[in-house]
């Protein structure tokens, strides 16, 4: 399948391989140091790394400079940019800003209501809804055009993704709302945390009948637990998010102090059944403030080494 853009993402994803992205979210300073730790802690074990874009409407250092300086140090990074904050002109200059500095991801997304943050008392914008965004970055790349009209001279080739959560209710419209996304012009998708695999297998049963798996590449999220407390928090405070209770039964059962080795193992468990899955493009592994552990993850599940793309 032939690329369009320089991402080594797309080319891993068009070459059949397997891919494996990981994400890391920026620190609340000006001090770079704590993103750039972290993406060396990835390096060599994941193809790309996506950067977070004031998760939950907390303000922290922007994903756009935290994805320059994973570049200049030779890591690939996916610029995550919500429509919260932005209006159409800002949404667009950030886009030309990525890709003058050689950023050729992009994942849209809403982003958290305010009120969840640190501003809860700030403006939100939704100029664009994440549709819209996905279809901006492709109206931009493959005409070359603003959304005003005007020519783009040189335009930016970004390859796109969204996000999709198979266990949102209702659940009948989440093969139909991926559908819509495809349409729009994403052309990866990482989904939700990926605990009820029985469900996930549903949701895929349905993107494959709808032929969805053909025309996008979709890597399951993998979040790997640290302790029955964490898995009872997620379940229960966290939208879409699914914890079967046989899960936390499981972490329950094991010692407090080996519960995370135990998460890790569940974590390896969980992507050797998706890896059975049709339609199953790669990984898409947040471990959220434990990086240092998604190599073992990476090696014990066979995704290691990485491949190496010219």
């Amino acid at each position: 399948m032939e690329t369009v853009t320089d991402s080594k993402l797309e080319k891993i994803l068009k070459s059949g391989q397997l891919a494996v992205t990981s994400e890391c979210g920026p620190p609340r300073s000006a001090d770079p140091e704590p993103i750039i730790k972290k993406g060396e802690m990835l390096r060599n074990h994941v193809d790309a790394v996506n950067i977070t874009d004031n998760q939950t409407s907390v303000t922290r250092l922007c994903s756009l400079a935290s994805c320059i300086h994973l570049k200049l140090i030779g890591l690939e990074p996916v610029l995550q940019m919500v429509v919260r904050d932005r209006n159409r002109i800002a949404l667009q200059s950030d886009i030309l800003g990525a890709a003058s500095h050689g950023i050729n991801n992009i994942l849209c997304l809403s982003g958290d209501h305010q009120s969840f943050g640190d501003h809860p008392q700030s403006q939100n914008v939704f100029d664009l809804d994440s549709m819209q965004l996905i279809q901006t970055v492709r109206y931009m790349r493959d005409e070359g055009k603003f959304l005003g009209g005007d020519e783009i001279k040189v335009p930016p080739k970004m390859f796109v993704g969204a996000a999709a959560n198979p266990f949102a209710d209702p659940f009948s419209i989440r093969v139909p709302r991926l559908a819509k996304k495809l349409a729009a012009g994403a052309e990866f998708i990482q989904t939700q945390c990926v605990y009820n695999l029985e469900k996930f297998e549903l949701w895929m049963k349905g993107v494959r009948e709808r032929g969805l798996d053909k025309k996008l590449f979709i890597l399951p999220g993998i979040t790997p637990l640290r302790s029955a407390g964490m898995a009872k928090f997620l379940r229960k405070n966290v939208p879409g998010m699914d914890v079967p209770e046989e899960l936390i039964k499981r972490m329950e059962g094991v010692d407090k102090k080996d519960q995370a080795d135990e998460g890790i193992t569940i974590a390896i468990e969980t992507i050797q059944r998706l890896k059975e899955i049709d339609g199953v493009a790669g990984f898409h592994i947040m471990a959220i403030e434990w990086e240092q552990k998604v190599p073992e993850i990476v090696e014990r599940a066979g995704l290691y080494p990485r491949p190496v793309i010219e």
